[in-house]
């Protein structure tokens, strides 16, 4: 595969900004690339900085799914020492990669709030103890607030231990079974897989695609389980809510511990901004900080993206940070993000998941189900959507901006009390996401 290529798959999996940004500025190098490392050139160290740190695991990854290898990927200037840059990879690093770990996330990183606590104090006893704590670990919740990184740390702290680590996504283990059941190679698939100390999951909800995968990864489960190695998973969903899925496979999924990671309150995220910043060496002052905080929504990623963003900008453009920079730097992120969803594709899904008419929600109706249904529409609305409270009391027929602060606390307290509803109201709300 082609540098190229890769770039233009990679443009696929990202946003439409973070391409024009970022990728459209580096060249694949041909010259300086070969089988065990891929070159991409950027105009300066800033864009090679960046770009080395958020997309090269995402590249090495695609090459491995589409070549069947890994290769180390390298960004870099058109001025730098290509032989020296690679010396600089050290043996610990290469371990990581080969486990398609990246040493960057660990436990002493993660920001630990309310939202997050249950699941980092069980990884970090499943880190400590992989076979014997919790087994299976599932970790379950909304894209982008830290499965991953969780997921990651127990990778990289038990290949500290000396344990034999895969780390691997749904998407990824299936293109490997794939590949080796088409080269009829499956003796070494299950060597592989099943040999493994500790086997970790990225996004297990995509297995849903194919039976022979399910069918590959219900007998790895169980080599490894029986072997006392230890598993963990993640999702977007508890295993209940998984569809397509044999009853067989998500009642293995349920045999160890499961643990949820909610969006995180605004405390949680202002901290996270700061260690981020901290980390990065980036300076935000606290009104820009909660700026971001307030407006960039709950996804993490997106999060510390936007702040990336406000850094590289500011030293391209050789300017100071202020609060109407960062606002002006992350406008179009903030508007395609809120101005992507309409109030009327949320009665829509919500109406059909809830097997009622669009009218309904609407109207004066007051059955049970149907005030429900109103009320999650006023609540994904004022969480999705950039409408003030008077603009949805207007739209949904309600007196003032009071009913709707009403309505929206109703849900609140249900979510508090009754963690299925509160599943089903995350599911329902990435639905909308993914469907705009």
């Amino acid at each position: 595969m082609l540098g190229k290529e890769a770039l233009d798959i990679l443009s696929q999996e990202i946003s439409k900004s973070e391409v024009d940004n970022y990728i459209s500025q580096i060249k694949f190098s041909e010259k300086g690339s070969n089988s065990q490392r891929v070159v991409f050139i950027a105009p300066n160290e800033l864009i090679a900085k960046f770009i080395q740190t958020k997309y090269a695991n995402k590249l090495a990854n695609i090459y491995e799914i589409h070549t069947g290898s890994k290769p180390q990927i390298l960004i870099t200037t058109q001025k730098a020492d290509l032989n020296k840059k690679s010396k600089e990879v050290n043996v610990k690093e290469i371990r990581s990669q080969s486990s398609l770990l990246n040493p960057s996330y660990t436990f002493d990183n993660f920001v630990v709030g309310d939202s997050n606590q249950f699941a980092f104090i069980s990884s970090k006893q499943v880190a400590n103890n992989p076979g014997k704590a919790y087994n299976p670990l599932f970790i379950y919740g909304p894209t982008g607030l830290g499965k991953t990184h969780l997921l990651q740390s127990i990778g990289n702290e038990c290949l500290e231990n000396g344990k034999t680590v895969i780390c691997i996504t749904s998407e990824q283990f299936t293109s490997d079974f794939i590949r080796h059941l088409e080269n009829r190679t499956m003796n070494k698939f299950k060597e592989k897989y099943r040999n493994c100390d500790v086997l970790l999951i990225d996004d297990v909800q995509f297995f849903h695609k194919s039976e022979k995968t399910q069918e590959e990864f219900f007998h790895t489960f169980n080599e490894i389980h029986a072997k006392k190695g230890q598993i963990v998973m993640t999702s977007d969903k508890p295993p209940k809510m998984l569809k397509d899925f044999e009853e067989r496979l998500k009642s293995r999924f349920e045999w160890g511990l499961m643990a949820d990671i909610t969006p995180p309150e605004l405390d949680t995220k202002i901290r996270i901004i700061k260690t981020k910043c901290e980390f990065d060496k980036i300076e935000l002052s606290d009104d820009i900080i909660e700026y971001i905080a307030s407006n960039m929504g709950d996804n993490i990623r997106e999060i510390e993206s936007a702040i990336i963003n406000i850094n590289a900008f500011a030293n391209i453009m050789r300017q100071d940070i202020t609060l109407e920079f960062a606002k002006n730097v992350i406008k179009d992120q903030i508007k395609e993000k809120k101005e992507a969803i309409s109030l009327e594709n949320i009665i829509k899904y919500v109406s059909h998941e809830m097997n009622i008419k669009p009218s309904d929600i609407k109207s004066k109706n007051r059955t049970k189900n149907i005030v429900e249904a109103r009320r999650i529409c006023i609540y994904l609305a004022k969480t999705l959507t950039p409408n003030s409270m008077p603009q949805l009391a207007s739209h949904f027929g309600l007196k003032d901006h009071s009913a709707v602060s009403h309505n929206i606390k109703k849900i609140n307290n249900l979510m508090e009390s009754d963690s299925y509803f509160k599943a089903r109201l995350e599911e329902l709300k990435n639905k909308i996401l993914s469907k705009e």
